[in-house]
């Protein structure tokens, strides 16, 4: 009787637990998906310098309802079309943190074109970048992609600048050339054509006027931040290769004419091919029949003290300079077919030198 009621007991006491027992809300077998679509608010968009810090594109999206009440955190993620196909689609993108619960992240024109410029989009060309949404709470769900077409810019590098106000050009700092900071830190560069008929004597200043810091002559090849200070000066009339380094508060300066020299040139590589400086257009010129078989280089003075050539970027940059020293990886140009070329090397924005090639 006694062992009846025992086992009575023990089957009841299982009937009522699993009667109480509730199973537990399995979230991650319910289906969550986001209720309609990505949205653009543009199809298309041409960045410029113009738009650079305007809002040029947002991306808008629905929250997702997850069976829990809590935050949903959303990614948005960027791509070249080709490749969000295949068996790893998407797996290079870019992933850009929006939050919790945030449902929209737009753009500045600056912040677009340095996304497209990075995800392999060409400057001046239009192209395509692929948008989609990634949520999360305790799982991931993600939105059907959008297409937008972009035009990306060339990247603005903005670098230090001094500005160097003189007599040659009335002593303005706000109208002054500079030289810029745009290969080794605090070590300032560029071209400056001083015409004749002045003293030659100029400063360095750190803005466009002169309640700041300026630069003048502090004894043989130096600078002093002293503002009483006289200017620095050189020895006459010229296009002047100027440096000031401010790691130890040293200048100088070199005298430049510019030529063209290499087997492409009609001198050879014996004969230099002088440019001609144009004062209003601020560009160094020349007309000359170029062949295609050979390559040349810019440099200054008839000597391989300061010469051009190009960069693996295809960008006009210093093989030889007094101011940087000697770059081995540095090529020679070329022209694309033979013929009469007029060439034009720029040296006026120190930020960003330049040549152009136009066949005649």
């Amino acid at each position: 009787m006694m062992k009846k009621l025992i086992y009575s007991l023990f089957f009841l006491s299982i009937l009522v637990n699993t009667a109480c027992k509730k199973d537990a809300v399995l979230t991650t077998l319910q289906p969550v998906s986001f209720g309609s679509s990505l949205t653009a608010s543009v199809a298309s968009v041409a960045l410029t310098t113009a738009n650079d810090t305007s809002s040029v594109l947002t991306m808008s999206w629905p929250a997702v309802v997850y069976p829990v009440k809590a935050s949903v955190t959303y990614t948005l993620q960027v791509d070249v079309p080709a490749d969000t196909l295949g068996s790893n689609a998407w797996a290079g993108a870019t992933s850009i943190a929006v939050g919790k619960d945030v449902l929209s992240r737009a753009y500045k024109g600056t912040d677009l074109n340095e996304l497209s410029m990075k995800l392999g989009l060409t400057a001046g060309t239009p192209g395509k970048l692929v948008f989609r949404v990634q949520a999360y709470q305790d799982r991931y769900t993600y939105s059907k992609a959008v297409v937008v077409n972009v035009t990306p810019h060339a990247l603005v590098v903005t670098y230090p600048l001094l500005y160097v106000p003189g007599d040659y050009q009335g002593w303005n700092p706000a109208t002054a050339p500079t030289v810029a900071a745009s290969v080794l830190p605090k070590v300032y560069e560029g071209y400056i054509n001083i015409p004749a008929g002045g003293s030659n004597e100029f400063k360095f200043t750190n803005a466009r006027d002169w309640n700041h810091i300026n630069y003048g002559y502090g004894g043989n090849g130096m600078l002093t931040t002293d503002g009483l200070a006289a200017g620095v000066k050189v020895p006459g009339a010229g296009y002047y290769e100027l440096s000031a380094n401010l790691n130890n508060n040293t200048w100088t300066y070199t005298k430049t004419t510019w030529s063209i020299l290499g087997d492409a040139t009609p001198g050879g590589w014996t004969t230099d091919t002088q440019l001609t400086y144009n004062v209003a257009n601020q560009v160094w010129t020349v007309t000359a029949d170029m062949l295609s078989t050979g390559s040349f280089k810019f440099r200054a003075n008839n000597a391989w003290v300061i010469d051009f050539g190009l960069d693996a970027n295809g960008k006009l940059a210093y093989a030889d300079s007094p101011v940087y020293g000697f770059n081995a990886a540095i090529n020679n140009i070329t022209v694309p077919t033979s013929g009469n070329y007029t060439i034009t090397l720029d040296l006026h924005d120190p930020t960003n030198y330049t040549y152009k090639l136009k066949k005649n």
